[in-house]
Protein backbone atom coordinates (compact mmCIF):
# COMPACT_ATOMS: atom_id res chain seq x y z
CA UNK A 1 0.00 0.00 0.00
CA UNK A 2 2.83 2.43 0.95
CA UNK A 3 4.16 2.65 -2.62
CA UNK A 4 0.53 3.08 -4.67
CA UNK A 5 -1.10 5.01 -1.54
CA UNK A 6 1.53 7.52 -0.85
CA UNK A 7 1.64 8.96 -4.12
CA UNK A 8 -0.78 11.25 -3.72
CA UNK A 9 0.01 12.60 -0.16
CA UNK A 10 4.23 12.67 -1.48
CA UNK A 11 2.81 14.68 -4.37
CA UNK A 12 1.40 17.52 -1.69
CA UNK A 13 4.19 16.88 0.66
CA UNK A 14 7.37 18.01 -2.18
CA UNK A 15 5.25 21.33 -2.51
CA UNK A 16 6.82 24.52 -1.13
CA UNK A 17 6.35 25.15 2.52
CA UNK A 18 3.53 22.37 2.91
CA UNK A 19 5.45 20.41 5.35
CA UNK A 20 5.91 23.11 7.30
CA UNK A 21 2.13 24.90 7.28
CA UNK A 22 1.01 20.64 8.24
CA UNK A 23 3.32 20.52 10.73
CA UNK A 24 2.43 24.10 12.14
CA UNK A 25 -0.85 23.60 12.02
CA UNK A 26 -0.76 19.83 13.49
CA UNK A 27 1.27 21.67 16.53
CA UNK A 28 -1.03 24.35 16.85
CA UNK A 29 -4.07 22.04 16.88
CA UNK A 30 -2.70 19.72 19.70
CA UNK A 31 -5.20 21.55 21.67
CA UNK A 32 -8.19 20.21 20.39
CA UNK A 33 -7.25 16.52 21.47
CA UNK A 34 -5.42 17.65 24.64
CA UNK A 35 -7.73 20.85 26.44
CA UNK A 36 -10.54 19.04 27.32
CA UNK A 37 -8.95 16.00 29.16
CA UNK A 38 -6.43 18.63 30.68
CA UNK A 39 -9.40 20.62 31.99
CA UNK A 40 -10.97 17.71 33.26
CA UNK A 41 -8.06 16.32 35.19
CA UNK A 42 -7.10 19.77 36.47
CA UNK A 43 -11.04 20.89 37.28
CA UNK A 44 -11.26 16.99 38.76
CA UNK A 45 -8.70 18.15 41.79
CA UNK A 46 -11.08 21.03 43.26
CA UNK A 47 -14.80 20.42 41.69
CA UNK A 48 -16.68 17.14 40.99
CA UNK A 49 -16.39 14.98 38.40
CA UNK A 50 -19.81 16.56 37.18
CA UNK A 51 -18.44 20.30 37.43
CA UNK A 52 -15.50 19.34 35.39
CA UNK A 53 -17.66 17.66 33.02
CA UNK A 54 -19.30 20.75 32.63
CA UNK A 55 -16.40 22.68 32.24
CA UNK A 56 -15.63 20.92 29.19
CA UNK A 57 -18.76 21.51 27.91
CA UNK A 58 -17.76 25.25 28.13
CA UNK A 59 -15.01 25.20 26.67
CA UNK A 60 -16.16 23.10 23.56
CA UNK A 61 -18.87 25.58 23.53
CA UNK A 62 -16.62 28.75 23.60
CA UNK A 63 -15.00 26.56 20.54
CA UNK A 64 -17.84 26.34 19.10
CA UNK A 65 -19.41 29.90 18.86
CA UNK A 66 -15.68 31.38 18.12
CA UNK A 67 -14.45 29.57 15.68
CA UNK A 68 -17.36 31.01 12.47
CA UNK A 69 -16.74 34.74 14.45
CA UNK A 70 -12.83 34.25 14.18
CA UNK A 71 -13.08 32.66 10.56
CA UNK A 72 -15.26 35.45 9.22
CA UNK A 73 -12.98 38.43 10.40
CA UNK A 74 -10.07 36.21 8.52
CA UNK A 75 -12.77 36.57 5.29
CA UNK A 76 -12.93 40.37 5.87
CA UNK A 77 -8.76 40.99 6.43
CA UNK A 78 -5.77 38.51 6.95
CA UNK A 79 -4.70 35.82 8.93
CA UNK A 80 -1.82 36.74 10.75
CA UNK A 81 -3.50 39.26 12.81
CA UNK A 82 -6.54 36.71 13.96
CA UNK A 83 -4.44 34.05 14.60
CA UNK A 84 -1.91 35.80 16.17
CA UNK A 85 -4.40 37.56 18.85
CA UNK A 86 -6.97 34.90 19.22
CA UNK A 87 -4.09 32.65 19.95
CA UNK A 88 -3.39 35.39 22.80
CA UNK A 89 -6.82 34.98 23.80
CA UNK A 90 -7.03 31.55 24.36
CA UNK A 91 -3.86 31.21 26.25
CA UNK A 92 -4.78 34.13 28.66
CA UNK A 93 -7.88 31.68 29.28
CA UNK A 94 -6.06 28.50 30.07
CA UNK A 95 -3.78 31.05 32.70
CA UNK A 96 -7.26 32.26 34.26
CA UNK A 97 -7.96 28.32 35.15
CA UNK A 98 -4.68 27.58 35.99
CA UNK A 99 -4.74 30.50 38.46
CA UNK A 100 -8.72 30.56 39.60
CA UNK A 101 -7.66 28.11 42.73
CA UNK A 102 -10.68 26.06 42.73
CA UNK A 103 -13.58 29.36 42.38
CA UNK A 104 -15.40 27.37 39.51
CA UNK A 105 -17.02 31.24 38.21
CA UNK A 106 -13.09 31.79 37.38
CA UNK A 107 -12.26 28.75 35.72
CA UNK A 108 -15.72 28.44 34.25
CA UNK A 109 -14.77 32.01 32.33
CA UNK A 110 -11.26 31.16 31.61
CA UNK A 111 -12.22 27.41 30.03
CA UNK A 112 -15.17 29.53 28.42
CA UNK A 113 -11.97 32.71 26.79
CA UNK A 114 -9.84 29.55 26.15
CA UNK A 115 -12.64 27.77 24.11
CA UNK A 116 -13.55 31.13 22.02
CA UNK A 117 -10.33 32.16 21.59
CA UNK A 118 -8.79 28.84 19.96
CA UNK A 119 -7.05 30.30 16.41
CA UNK A 120 -9.05 28.94 13.64
CA UNK A 121 -6.12 27.08 12.23
CA UNK A 122 -7.71 24.75 10.24
CA UNK A 123 -10.50 26.49 8.60
CA UNK A 124 -7.19 28.65 7.42
CA UNK A 125 -5.12 26.20 6.19
CA UNK A 126 -7.93 24.82 4.20
CA UNK A 127 -8.42 27.88 2.53
CA UNK A 128 -4.29 27.78 2.01
CA UNK A 129 -4.58 24.64 -0.08
CA UNK A 130 -5.12 26.15 -3.89
CA UNK A 131 -2.49 28.52 -3.39
CA UNK A 132 0.38 26.02 -2.05
CA UNK A 133 -0.79 23.11 -4.33
CA UNK A 134 -1.88 22.69 -8.32
CA UNK A 135 -5.58 22.70 -8.77
CA UNK A 136 -4.73 18.81 -9.33
CA UNK A 137 -3.81 18.05 -5.81
CA UNK A 138 -5.80 20.08 -3.40
CA UNK A 139 -8.33 16.99 -2.91
CA UNK A 140 -5.49 15.05 -2.06
CA UNK A 141 -4.24 17.85 -0.14
CA UNK A 142 -7.67 17.93 1.50
CA UNK A 143 -7.91 14.22 2.19
CA UNK A 144 -4.06 14.25 3.80
CA UNK A 145 -4.89 17.18 6.11
CA UNK A 146 -8.06 15.67 7.54
CA UNK A 147 -6.49 12.19 7.41
CA UNK A 148 -3.34 13.67 9.69
CA UNK A 149 -6.14 15.34 12.05
CA UNK A 150 -7.05 12.11 13.31
CA UNK A 151 -3.19 12.08 15.02
CA UNK A 152 -4.46 15.01 17.27
CA UNK A 153 -6.54 13.11 18.86
CA UNK A 154 -4.51 10.52 19.50
CA UNK A 155 -1.50 12.70 20.35
CA UNK A 156 -3.30 15.00 22.35
CA UNK A 157 -4.20 12.89 25.35
CA UNK A 158 -0.64 11.67 25.17
CA UNK A 159 0.87 14.93 25.85
CA UNK A 160 -1.59 16.32 28.54
CA UNK A 161 -0.88 12.69 30.38
CA UNK A 162 2.88 13.23 30.10
CA UNK A 163 2.79 16.86 31.13
CA UNK A 164 0.51 16.57 34.00
CA UNK A 165 2.85 13.33 34.92
CA UNK A 166 5.99 15.86 34.90
CA UNK A 167 4.69 19.05 36.41
CA UNK A 168 0.74 18.20 37.93
CA UNK A 169 -2.33 19.16 36.71
CA UNK A 170 -1.76 22.84 35.33
CA UNK A 171 1.11 21.93 33.08
CA UNK A 172 -1.08 20.31 31.06
CA UNK A 173 -3.24 23.05 30.90
CA UNK A 174 -0.18 25.60 30.06
CA UNK A 175 1.33 23.14 27.76
CA UNK A 176 -1.82 23.43 25.64
CA UNK A 177 -1.77 26.90 25.90
CA UNK A 178 2.39 27.00 24.88
CA UNK A 179 1.14 24.24 22.05
CA UNK A 180 -1.05 26.77 20.46
CA UNK A 181 0.71 29.91 20.56
CA UNK A 182 4.08 27.90 19.40
CA UNK A 183 2.18 26.38 16.04
CA UNK A 184 0.65 29.80 15.07
CA UNK A 185 3.68 31.19 15.51
CA UNK A 186 5.65 28.72 12.97
CA UNK A 187 2.25 28.79 10.95
CA UNK A 188 2.33 32.17 10.08
CA UNK A 189 6.05 32.32 8.90
CA UNK A 190 4.76 30.47 5.79
CA UNK A 191 5.02 33.14 2.83
CA UNK A 192 1.59 31.95 1.74
CA UNK A 193 -0.30 32.62 5.16
CA UNK A 194 1.10 35.87 5.17
CA UNK A 195 0.44 36.91 1.32
CA UNK A 196 -3.44 35.83 1.46
CA UNK A 197 -6.31 38.11 1.75
CA UNK A 198 -9.77 37.88 1.89
CA UNK A 199 -11.48 38.29 -1.42
CA UNK A 200 -14.00 41.44 -1.23
CA UNK A 201 -17.47 40.83 -0.71
CA UNK A 202 -20.97 41.38 -0.10
CA UNK A 203 -21.52 40.68 3.50
CA UNK A 204 -24.49 39.30 5.14
CA UNK A 205 -25.34 38.34 8.40
CA UNK A 206 -26.20 35.00 7.69
CA UNK A 207 -22.45 34.17 5.69
CA UNK A 208 -21.60 31.42 3.95
CA UNK A 209 -24.91 29.93 5.53
CA UNK A 210 -27.09 32.34 3.28
CA UNK A 211 -26.27 29.60 0.43
CA UNK A 212 -29.28 27.18 0.73
CA UNK A 213 -27.27 24.11 -0.32
CA UNK A 214 -24.25 24.86 1.88
CA UNK A 215 -26.72 25.12 5.30
CA UNK A 216 -28.08 22.19 4.88
CA UNK A 217 -24.76 20.12 4.34
CA UNK A 218 -23.43 21.83 7.22
CA UNK A 219 -26.55 20.26 9.18
CA UNK A 220 -24.99 16.83 7.39
CA UNK A 221 -22.35 16.94 8.49
CA UNK A 222 -23.44 18.08 12.40
CA UNK A 223 -25.32 14.12 12.36
CA UNK A 224 -22.08 12.64 11.05
CA UNK A 225 -20.45 14.05 14.26
CA UNK A 226 -23.26 12.78 15.83
CA UNK A 227 -22.39 9.63 14.49
CA UNK A 228 -18.64 9.83 15.45
CA UNK A 229 -19.17 11.33 18.80
CA UNK A 230 -21.05 8.80 20.00
CA UNK A 231 -18.88 5.98 19.67
CA UNK A 232 -16.70 6.97 22.51
CA UNK A 233 -19.41 7.00 25.24
CA UNK A 234 -20.91 3.27 23.89
CA UNK A 235 -16.85 2.29 23.94
CA UNK A 236 -16.92 3.37 27.35
CA UNK A 237 -19.73 1.43 28.36
CA UNK A 238 -18.43 -1.76 26.28
CA UNK A 239 -15.43 -1.82 27.92
CA UNK A 240 -16.63 -1.55 31.20
CA UNK A 241 -19.31 -4.38 30.80
CA UNK A 242 -16.20 -6.24 29.41
CA UNK A 243 -14.46 -5.31 32.47
CA UNK A 244 -11.45 -3.74 31.40
CA UNK A 245 -11.70 0.13 31.18
CA UNK A 246 -8.61 0.24 29.78
CA UNK A 247 -9.82 -1.56 26.53
CA UNK A 248 -11.84 2.52 25.13
CA UNK A 249 -8.33 4.20 23.98
CA UNK A 250 -7.02 1.12 22.88
CA UNK A 251 -10.78 0.77 20.59
CA UNK A 252 -11.16 4.37 19.51
CA UNK A 253 -7.31 4.39 18.56
CA UNK A 254 -8.11 1.66 16.26
CA UNK A 255 -11.11 3.82 14.93
CA UNK A 256 -8.47 6.85 14.34
CA UNK A 257 -5.73 3.97 12.72
CA UNK A 258 -8.79 3.14 10.59
CA UNK A 259 -9.37 7.01 9.42
CA UNK A 260 -5.48 7.83 8.67
CA UNK A 261 -5.77 5.11 6.49
CA UNK A 262 -8.76 5.68 4.69
CA UNK A 263 -7.57 9.49 4.36
CA UNK A 264 -4.31 8.16 2.97
CA UNK A 265 -6.28 5.91 0.56
CA UNK A 266 -8.53 8.57 -0.60
CA UNK A 267 -5.38 11.02 -1.95
CA UNK A 268 -4.96 8.77 -4.69
CA UNK A 269 -8.48 9.24 -5.40
CA UNK A 270 -9.90 11.61 -8.02
CA UNK A 271 -11.53 14.91 -6.85
CA UNK A 272 -14.88 14.09 -8.34
CA UNK A 273 -17.70 16.79 -7.55
CA UNK A 274 -20.88 17.29 -5.39
CA UNK A 275 -22.81 14.08 -7.10
CA UNK A 276 -20.29 12.08 -4.98
CA UNK A 277 -21.38 13.21 -1.48
CA UNK A 278 -24.57 11.13 -0.91
CA UNK A 279 -22.18 7.82 -2.03
CA UNK A 280 -19.86 8.53 0.39
CA UNK A 281 -22.19 9.39 3.09
CA UNK A 282 -23.42 5.96 2.69
CA UNK A 283 -20.32 3.98 2.82
CA UNK A 284 -19.90 6.24 6.25
CA UNK A 285 -23.24 5.11 7.65
CA UNK A 286 -23.02 1.45 6.70
CA UNK A 287 -19.63 0.98 8.34
CA UNK A 288 -21.26 1.44 12.00
CA UNK A 289 -23.52 -1.09 10.59
CA UNK A 290 -21.91 -4.06 11.80
CA UNK A 291 -20.93 -2.57 15.35
CA UNK A 292 -24.21 -3.69 16.06
CA UNK A 293 -22.66 -7.69 16.58
CA UNK A 294 -20.78 -6.29 19.98
CA UNK A 295 -18.55 -9.47 19.22
CA UNK A 296 -14.97 -9.55 21.42
CA UNK A 297 -12.32 -6.81 22.12
CA UNK A 298 -10.35 -7.81 18.96
CA UNK A 299 -13.12 -8.40 16.25
CA UNK A 300 -14.62 -4.83 17.44
CA UNK A 301 -11.90 -3.41 17.44
CA UNK A 302 -11.16 -4.36 13.75
CA UNK A 303 -14.84 -3.40 12.91
CA UNK A 304 -14.28 0.29 14.37
CA UNK A 305 -11.54 0.37 12.51
CA UNK A 306 -13.26 -0.42 9.16
CA UNK A 307 -16.11 2.37 10.80
CA UNK A 308 -12.99 4.64 10.85
CA UNK A 309 -12.00 4.60 7.08
CA UNK A 310 -14.99 6.70 5.56
CA UNK A 311 -14.66 9.46 7.85
CA UNK A 312 -11.52 11.62 5.52
CA UNK A 313 -12.99 10.69 1.93
CA UNK A 314 -16.61 12.37 3.35
CA UNK A 315 -14.56 15.21 5.16
CA UNK A 316 -12.42 15.84 2.00
CA UNK A 317 -15.68 15.55 -0.13
CA UNK A 318 -17.86 17.97 1.84
CA UNK A 319 -15.04 20.73 2.29
CA UNK A 320 -14.31 20.54 -1.50
CA UNK A 321 -18.20 21.24 -1.94
CA UNK A 322 -17.99 23.66 0.51
CA UNK A 323 -15.53 26.03 -1.33
CA UNK A 324 -17.43 25.59 -4.72
CA UNK A 325 -20.77 26.77 -2.97
CA UNK A 326 -19.44 29.32 -0.43
CA UNK A 327 -20.27 32.65 -1.60
CA UNK A 328 -17.34 34.97 -2.91
CA UNK A 329 -14.87 36.15 -0.07
CA UNK A 330 -16.43 33.45 2.71
CA UNK A 331 -14.27 30.57 2.20
CA UNK A 332 -12.49 30.02 5.64
CA UNK A 333 -15.95 30.75 7.40
CA UNK A 334 -17.56 28.09 5.49
CA UNK A 335 -14.73 25.64 6.42
CA UNK A 336 -15.17 26.89 9.92
CA UNK A 337 -19.27 26.16 10.69
CA UNK A 338 -18.33 22.72 9.03
CA UNK A 339 -15.89 22.08 11.79
CA UNK A 340 -18.02 23.70 14.38
CA UNK A 341 -21.33 21.47 13.17
CA UNK A 342 -19.37 18.16 13.42
CA UNK A 343 -17.84 19.31 16.74
CA UNK A 344 -21.81 20.39 17.77
CA UNK A 345 -23.17 17.24 16.58
CA UNK A 346 -20.49 15.15 18.43
CA UNK A 347 -21.42 16.70 21.98
CA UNK A 348 -24.94 15.90 21.05
CA UNK A 349 -24.13 12.24 20.15
CA UNK A 350 -22.09 11.86 22.89
CA UNK A 351 -25.42 13.50 25.59
CA UNK A 352 -27.50 10.82 23.56
CA UNK A 353 -25.56 8.05 23.31
CA UNK A 354 -25.13 8.00 27.14
CA UNK A 355 -29.07 6.81 28.39
CA UNK A 356 -29.16 4.61 25.30
CA UNK A 357 -25.72 2.43 26.51
CA UNK A 358 -27.39 2.46 29.69
CA UNK A 359 -29.86 0.53 28.01
CA UNK A 360 -27.18 -2.02 26.31
CA UNK A 361 -24.32 -1.65 24.17
CA UNK A 362 -26.04 -2.76 21.26
CA UNK A 363 -28.57 0.06 22.27
CA UNK A 364 -25.61 2.89 22.10
CA UNK A 365 -24.14 1.24 18.94
CA UNK A 366 -27.56 1.71 17.35
CA UNK A 367 -27.27 5.42 16.97
CA UNK A 368 -24.69 5.86 14.75
CA UNK A 369 -26.41 4.48 11.97
CA UNK A 370 -29.04 6.54 12.38
CA UNK A 371 -27.98 9.72 12.92
CA UNK A 372 -25.75 8.93 10.03
CA UNK A 373 -28.81 7.81 7.75
CA UNK A 374 -30.04 11.57 7.96
CA UNK A 375 -26.36 12.41 6.92
CA UNK A 376 -26.98 10.78 3.31
CA UNK A 377 -30.20 12.21 2.98
CA UNK A 378 -28.72 15.77 3.64
CA UNK A 379 -25.65 14.53 0.94
CA UNK A 380 -28.58 13.73 -1.41
CA UNK A 381 -30.06 16.92 -1.53
CA UNK A 382 -26.84 18.80 -1.65
CA UNK A 383 -25.70 16.59 -5.08
CA UNK A 384 -29.93 16.66 -6.74
CA UNK A 385 -30.00 20.87 -6.33
CA UNK A 386 -26.20 20.75 -7.67
CA UNK A 387 -26.92 19.31 -10.91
Amino acid sequence: MSTTVSTGARAVLRRPFVPLVLTASQIGRLPLGASPLALLLFARESVSLAAAGALVAVFTAGMAAGAPALARAVDRWRQPPVLYGSALVSAAGYVLVVLGDGHLGVIAAGAALAGLGTPPMEACLRALWPDLVPPSAVHAAYALDVALQEVIFVAGPLVTLAAVALGGPAAGLLTAAVLQLAGVVAFVRAPAVRRWRGRPARRHWLGPLREHRLAVMVAGIACAGAAVGSIPVVLTGYAEAAGDRSLTGWLLAAQAGGALVGGLLYTRATPGGPRRLPLLAAWFAAGYLPLLIAPGPVPMAILLAVSGLMLPPLLTAVFLTADRLAPEGTAVEAFAWIMTAFSVGSALGAAVAGPLTDLGARHGFAFAPVAAVVAVAAMIFVARRNQ
